[in-house]
């Protein structure tokens, strides 16, 4: 993939944002769209920016003013949301602390082919010698003593039993793997080993005591610790556990998450069509959420219902709840009214961030949390990547990953108050800004490596940024999505 180009101070998008921004701060936040930003993020469903005049792009509520079931619109919401609004570090960060505070989670023993991308809940211990035999390294012949040999005519293969010991001035065919005859000085390779008229085995070099012998226990002896506890089950690990006589592994089990997506206008297949638009989030949140290290275990759609969104979540027994759109304050905006009505507990009401500020996280019950993301396509990756990310990864003990920044190859406008995620491509020792990054748009983070944390003020060129990995970008999606 290449970049397809860096915005510019001329690009359409962003003359509408410094105009929308410049107003905000001549006017207050008031005279701003509550809870949008450069294209109205946060408010529209998935897949597409609202239209003017549907229930997704509604005029906020004024202050006092009430949603369909009579409660108040949320404080985050009401025209000086920016004060309320969590820094988006100091989100990222209550995220993780709130997995933390959750109730410990019970390891489980996840046979082998089910354990990739866990994290190891007890020391990996070696339940063997490994070797647990003498072997041979190579192809060739195990040889006693001093040559020339007599080769003996039955060979030795591996996975076959003890073989007949060898005698001085013996040698015998020996696969590789296979187990080493009793009294076997060496194991000579096929490539430095010739036969005479007689059938006499002669060295074509010097034979050294031991060559190509893998004794027994030189990798480990039974009872070593192989791997500490919280290291990640790649696949590498998976093959020595299994030689080291493993079936099953205990690990942290995956947090389980159920996704509810929101919309009366979201279709699930087809064109766009009478004011309807595609389901955009449905398809992608769950491969994504899985590629965190979630187990996905419910996909509903769920539309523009409060009861039935009351009823999704009172009866998850999910660790995670994912809601998508509904975060703001609109009169089909239901998921704070839910969340007060079910007695949440909020801990991030909004976040300093561009796109998707109206991002929300609240304790549902003891061991259970919901992120709310907003409707919008890149807006909702955004929610996911600041509050999502870091609470399955603390859930599932995985480590944090080492921040790494790079240089960014031209200059990136910033908000004035709020970081932004901007998608970017890595090239060579830079980062590229992707075009198509606005709230509602999928098309650069489709194309991305990573997303860039441009800080308030934006990021001239040059300048080190932070960078977001996406999962597929940083591990491949074959490990990743399990």
């Amino acid at each position: 993939m290449t970049a397809r180009g860096v915005r510019t101070g001329e690009d359409a998008e962003d003359q509408d944002f410094d105009v929308e921004e410049a107003l905000a701060l001549v006017k207050g936040p008031e005279s701003a769209a509550p809870g949008h930003g450069p294209a109205g993020e946060g408010h529209g469903p998935a897949g597409h920016a609202p239209a003017p005049g549907t229930a997704h792009g509604a005029p906020h509520p004024r202050e006092g003013a009430r949603t369909p079931d009579g409660a108040q619109p949320s404080a985050a919401h009401s025209p000086d949301a920016r004060h309320h609004a969590t820094p988006w570090p100091q989100a990222r960060e209550t995220a993780a602390r709130a997995a933390r505070a959750a109730a410990r989670r019970d390891a489980v023993a996840v046979p082998l082919d089910a354990a990739l991308g866990l994290v190891l809940a007890e020391p990996l211990a070696a339940l063997t010698d490994l070797p647990s035999f003498d072997t041979s390294a190579m192809d060739g012949w195990a040889v006693a003593g001093p040559g020339p040999w007599d080769v003996r005519d039955e060979g030795v293969l591996a996975g076959h039993a003890q073989p007949e010991p060898l005698t001085d001035g013996e040698a015998v065919r020996i696969a590789t793997g296979a187990r080493v005859p009793q009294d076997t000085t060496a194991v000579l390779r096929s490539e430095h080993g010739r036969t005479d008229a007689k059938d006499r085995l002669h060295s074509t070099r010097e034979v050294e005591h031991g060559q190509d012998i893998r004794p027994r226990g030189q990798e480990c002896r039974s009872g070593d610790q192989l791997l500490p506890v919280g290291t990640l089950v790649t696949p590498a690990v998976l093959g020595l556990a299994a030689a080291a006589g493993y079936d099953t592994l205990t690990a942290v089990p995956r947090p389980r998450v159920d996704v509810f997506v929101l919309g009366d206008e979201l279709l699930t297949e087809g064109l766009p069509h009478d004011g309807r638009i595609r389901d955009a989030l449905g398809p992608m949140l769950p491969p994504w959420l899985r590629a965190l290290g979630a187990e996905v275990a419910t996909v509903r759609r769920i539309g523009d219902d409060a009861k039935a969104l009351h009823r999704a979540i009172s009866r998850s027994e999910a660790d995670l709840i994912v809601t998508t759109g509904g975060t703001a304050a609109g009169p089909v905006d239901h998921v704070h009214p839910t969340l007060r009505r079910v007695g949440a507990e909020l801990l991030v009401d909004g976040v300093k961030v561009r796109p998707g500020h109206p991002m929300l996280l609240a304790r549902t019950k003891d061991r259970q949390h919901l992120v709310g993301l907003p409707g919008n396509p890149l807006a909702a990756v955004s929610g996911l990547l600041t509050l999502a990310e870091p609470l399955l990864r603390t859930l599932a003990a995985r480590p944090a990953p080492e921040p790494y920044t790079l240089p960014l190859k031209d200059a990136v406008h910033g908000h004035p108050h709020d970081t932004r995620l901007v998608p970017v491509v890595l090239r060579g020792d830079h980062a590229a800004v992707l075009h198509y990054n606005g709230p509602a748009m999928l098309r650069g983070v489709a194309a991305a490596d990573a997303l860039a944390v441009v800080p308030p003020g934006g990021a001239r060129q040059g300048q080190e940024t932070e960078l977001l990995d996406l999962p597929w970008a940083a591990a491949g999606i074959g490990v990743c999505f399990t």
